[in-house]
């Protein structure tokens, strides 16, 4: 399978650009199996639909990825059931539309108007010390720990394919509450709530002896298409209180309203805060006031025994034992993929192990609409006006679980050079969802708010998405081709810096709006004097760095040296936190994007620009060349300044930030933003050159080399990835033998070409 790219400029602004690679992407996914063309399951519209449905909204028409026979059986299977639901503190759902969901909430001694707070969707905010996944591992097991007030609230999730008959296997959940204060007061005044509900509305049975669960465990049951007959216990040593309430309809968005509101009527009436024990008639959704061991068994079929001993190994002791061991595991796999050096402290590996984790931890399912933009006008006059995307689902990692948890295209090319070290197949099924979501002329909305869950976590504004905007084509740092800059164009000699090309003046001010009355309006616009001219625009950011970025300036260019310098400048983008997103020099240097939008991009230090600038230091420091030695130097100090500031930050909030202050270097923005900040683990790991560390692919599996094998059969993939090693492959560099799959011709999609076939490999970007 090969894929060459050849593009005379490359513009982040000009998304014909982003769609011609990620149809190239697409095709490369289809030739990897030409089989494929006769199983894949395809968006199916008949020729005359195509002149009905606006072409924004018109599905690409190719066979889907995600139905790919590699995505089907026992791997679809083992991620059915996890924790894809990110906006939430903890939850729990199945990949399918309309799932089982459950999750938990809790209320405090903190109040908010007299009102006790109900913490359920994740929010940022200063009201928790901290919370995030310490251990994840994307299919079958996550421990995390939610920080509030003086106690420390432990949940884990682990599941079971033992002895279970229903899809997805059975699933356990753990409750512990740990105090941190000098008496047992605090635990007694935290109450919590679990919940569980059926987005398909179908009705929840109420197990018969909720209220003394002596006799039985069972909290609730009932049956499924999916994983059929399935019933949730709740077990623990002790006797516990439990109380419940039931409610019809399952708006899971507004239900901790609902549960206040159950639990005020109960404290008027009996001035304890406890849920009513009562529920409506035909509930598709259960609360319940209580909560230690909870086990989901599903595929019941009728041996009550059986049942029993899958609810006994899934609780108590036994889920003990089953969370120390997935905990074992976690580590060793963590030390594998990672090499992290043994001289780390352990202050730097627990952020390590917070960042793998609270990626993976943050992976989440999606279903729904997107909202476009209609294509009848350049500009939105109300966020009203859209037209609907075909229904879509999308499995995806996410940005930020409170302030960003959505898909969001372009951050997803960055979380994939994580999670592709971790499991090469959750990359892999995560391409295909986004790529599933390509229209006909190859756009992809940027931002996936899908499902009322999503809806409900972004302010209106920001839902229609507009298809001429476009993101810049991030998925292909995992899979890409070769990129070719126009270097020429953006090079200022004087500068000796590489600058975006545009019309461009400097010769703009905001001012203050008269109206007719004379009198001075609060609104700002932007005057532009004089005609803004095609011209290199004269700010030093990491636009600057792009062609570094992408190691195409040769070792020996004179022009490597000036880019050496400029990267290492402290009065222009060098800090001792990491490096500036836009230089000191520049005129919009910490000024506002807008009126009401405070400085974004405009100083800050972003993690993954400086990711990107940092691995090609390390490229240019081992390939021979007159400034190996300098890249080097400024390779260890930044790579230091990075890691130093991530972990002091960690340390003193308990949170990895979205981006960094760029003069003191404090975390700011979303905080628990272990998307592409948690590419700070890949900069730890880069100091081993025995591994999938920088510049060395003498160890692991390359990306690449894991697709070509996951192609042609995903079950010798994970007895191999433990046994083979890479460089015995395609020894001689001969042509492999085999069946001929269709020829492509890349000159159709616009591309210059120098031969008619695509060629030998796909090639990782950043191969580390």
């Amino acid at each position: 399978m090969v894929l060459k790219v050849h593009l005379l400029d490359f513009s982040f602004s000009d998304h014909s650009q982003t769609r011609k690679l990620l149809c190239t992407l697409l095709i490369a996914f289809i030739y990897s199996d030409p089989q494929m063309m006769m199983t894949g399951a395809s968006h199916e519209i008949a020729p005359d639909e195509f002149h009905q449905i606006p072409r924004v909204i018109t599905p690409f028409p190719a066979p889907k990825l995600s139905h790919l026979p590699m995505f089907q059986g026992d791997h679809k299977e083992s991620l059915y059931w996890g924790t894809y639901r990110p906006q939430v503190y903890f939850g729990v759902r199945a990949r399918t539309p309309q799932s089982l969901v459950a999750g938990l909430m809790w209320l405090g001694d903190e109040k908010d108007d007299g009102k006790h707070v109900m913490r359920h969707f994740c929010e940022n905010s200063q009201n928790l010390k901290s919370f995030g996944w310490a251990e994840h591992n994307g299919v079958d097991f996550g421990r995390q720990e939610l920080l509030d007030q003086d106690m420390i609230l432990e949940t884990s999730f682990v599941k079971s394919k033992e002895r279970s008959l229903g899809y997805g296997g059975d699933w356990s959940v753990r409750i512990n509450l740990i105090n941190k204060g000098l008496n047992d007061e605090v635990k007694r005044t935290v109450h919590l709530f679990f919940y569980l509900t059926d987005e398909g509305g179908n009705v929840l049975n109420l197990g018969k002896n909720v209220l003394d669960l002596k006799e039985s465990s069972v909290l609730a049951s009932g049956s499924r298409a999916d994983v059929g007959k399935w019933q949730m216990h709740l077990k623990s040593e002790a006797h516990i209180e439990t109380h419940y309430c039931g409610f019809k309809t399952p708006d899971i968005v507004n239900l901790s309203d609902a549960v206040k509101k159950n639990l005020a009527v109960q404290e008027n009436k009996s001035g304890r805060l406890q849920l009513s024990d009562t529920s409506e008639d035909f509930s598709s959704i259960y609360v319940f006031q209580s909560t230690i061991d909870i086990a989901f068994v599903s595929g019941i079929r009728g041996e009550s025994f059986d049942v029993e001993q899958r609810i006994m190994s899934l609780t108590g002791s036994p889920l003990s034992s089953l969370l120390e061991e997935k905990h074992i595991a976690f580590d060793a796999k963590f030390k594998e993929c990672f090499h992290l050096s043994e001289k780390l402290d352990s202050e730097t590996l627990m952020v390590g192990k917070a960042a793998i984790g609270n990626m993976l931890g943050g992976i989440g399912y999606f279903y729904g609409q997107s909202k476009v933009q209609a294509p009848t006008s350049t500009q939105a006059k109300s966020e009203d006006e859209f037209l609907l995307y075909w229904p879509a689902e999308l499995y995806t990692a996410v940005p930020s679980r409170p302030v960003f948890p959505r898909g969001f295209l372009w951050d997803e090319g960055f979380h994939q050079l994580l999670v592709w070290r971790w499991d090469f197949r959750i990359t892999l099924e995560i391409l295909g969802n986004w790529l599933d979501l390509m229209n006909i002329d190859g756009w992809i909305p940027r931002e996936q708010i899908l499902g009322d869950e999503a809806l409900s976590k972004i302010p209106k504004q920001y839902v229609v998405q507009i298809p001429s905007n476009g993101n810049p084509p991030t998925l292909l740092l995992v899979i890409r081709g070769w990129i070719s800059f126009n270097l020429q164009m953006h090079y200022d000699h004087d500068l000796g810096a590489y600058l975006d090309f545009g019309n461009h003046t400097e010769d703009v001010i905001w001012k203050e709006v008269t109206g007719e009355d004379g009198r001075v309006s609060r609104e700002l616009v932007r005057e532009t004097f004089g005609k803004p001219e095609l011209r290199l625009v004269p700010h030093i950011g990491y636009v600057s760095f792009f062609p570094f970025m992408f190691r195409i300036i040769p070792p020996a260019s004179s022009i490597l040296e000036k880019q050496l310098d400029l990267i290492s400048n402290k009065s222009i983008v060098w800090s001792d936190y990491g490096l500036l997103s836009l230089g000191k020099t520049s005129s919009l240097y910490m000024k506002y994007n807008t009126e009401h939008e405070a400085p974004y991009w405009r100083g800050a230090i972003w993690m993954n620009m400086n990711y990107m600038i940092l691995s090609s230091l390390h490229h240019y420091s081992i390939v021979d060349g007159p400034y190996m030695d300098k890249a080097r130097t400024i390779y260890e100090e930044l790579r230091s300044n990075l890691i130093r500031n991530v972990v002091r930050n960690y340390d003193q909030t308990g949170y990895i930030w979205e981006h960094y202050d760029q003069t003191k270097g404090t975390g700011e923005g979303g905080r628990v933003f272990t998307g592409w900040s948690a590419l700070i683990l890949l900069i730890m790991s880069e100091e081993r050159e025995t591994g999938a560390a920088v510049g060395n692919r003498g160890v692991e599996l390359s990306f690449s080399e894991m697709l070509k094998k996951s192609s042609s059969n995903m079950k010798k993939v994970a007895a191999a990835e433990s046994s083979s090693d890479p460089s015995e492959g395609n020894k001689g560099g001969g042509k492999k033998k085999g069946k001929k799959g269709r020829q492509l011709d890349p000159a159709l999609l616009g591309f210059k070409v120098t031969g008619n076939r695509i060629m030998g490999e796909i090639h990782c970007a950043i191969d580390f």
